[in-house]
């Protein structure tokens, strides 16, 4: 008996798809932490803390798998390091600026500008169960915040800098997700983790000059955030190593559910009409992708048991 007829659930959600959620669900709770932490001190410097924190554990990892922790094609992970890291600070930003469930959702803007590029760049054909459920979500997302130009008196009151930080933000995590499938052809899932806070500490530091010293719950916070974020990084380096980068990074949008019940029971954040008819949206076009167009993706086949493997040693 395989590990798909032992696990119906398989048959129905891809091992991939189900990383992705995973993934989803800790990004939201590291979301969660960041704008917990961002009422005390400023947000480059959580991004310099979550580096630190990622940094030790991916170290820590890589050498408990007994991996070589360079990796072979250093210019593809030095990439994905730096336009992650710039991406990470645009959405750390719109965090302390915006609702949690506003940055989230332009964040997740991503997917569009993700598709996009591995067409372009990885030559990953772009089906219609794909960017059908992508067209989908983001008229949920237009929904949500009710432009101006579109919606005349009716537009949400939103912070337009945080707005257009976040969509910066979500097109530079478009280009860290495609460097991530390019880099899961050679690199072990561990390496490209490792990679990320091994740019990000350096590259923040000049940015965090004006270090504020944080109050006792903060640090717990900070160390929460830093280990929330490497759980999810572990789920999306793999998710994004079985499944096309389009149909990956849209099933990413179940973070948006996350994070509206985060937001209702820390923040008071509750949404209106526009905004719940919007997320909805959004929801409906991740399980339309998650539940079609599950063919094999090449190279999958290795990748999967590499990770079954992992698991069957205790390893993340």
């Amino acid at each position: 008996m395989n590990a798909t007829s032992a696990n119906p659930s398989a048959r129905l959600i891809p091992t991939g798809v189900r990383y992705m959620l995973a993934s989803a669900f800790f990004f939201s709770l590291m979301s969660l932490l960041v704008k917990l932490a961002g009422r005390a001190v400023p947000s480059q410097e959580i991004v310099l803390a979550r580096g630190i924190v990622t940094l030790l554990l991916s170290y820590w990892l890589v050498r408990r798998a007994l991996i070589w922790p360079w990796g072979q094609r250093r210019w593809i992970l030095i990439l994905r390091g730096l336009v992650g890291f710039a991406a990470m600070s645009c959405f750390y930003f719109a965090l302390t600026r915006l609702p949690l469930a506003e940055a989230t959702v332009l964040h997740y803007t991503n997917p569009i500008w993700t598709g996009l590029l591995a067409a372009l760049l990885l030559r990953e054909r772009l089906s219609a169960w794909v960017a059908g459920p992508i067209a989908m979500s983001f008229v949920g997302v237009v929904l949500i915040t009710r432009p101006a130009f579109l919606f005349g008196s009716g537009a949400a009151e939103i912070d337009l800098v945080g707005v257009g930080v976040a969509l910066l933000g979500a097109m530079l995590s478009a280009g860290a997700y495609v460097a991530v499938r390019e880099a899961s052809k050679t690199e072990h899932a561990l390496v490209i983790v490792f990679y990320f806070p091994l740019i990000t500490v350096p590259a923040s530091l000049p940015f965090a000059s004006g270090f504020v010293w944080p109050p006792a719950w903060v640090w717990l916070v900070l160390l929460g955030v830093g280990v929330a974020t490497q759980i999810a990084q572990i789920f999306l380096t793999r998710g994004l190593s079985l499944e096309p980068a389009a149909r990956a990074m849209a099933v990413g949008y179940a973070q948006i559910l996350f994070v509206v019940i985060w937001g209702i029971l820390f923040f008071e954040e509750y949404l209106d009409v526009w905004s719940a008819t919007g997320s909805l949206l959004v929801i409906a076009g991740t399980l339309a992708v998650a539940l079609k167009g599950k063919g094999p993706v090449p190279g999958a086949a290795h990748t999967e048991r590499a990770s079954r493997e992992l698991a069957g040693a205790g390893r993340p």
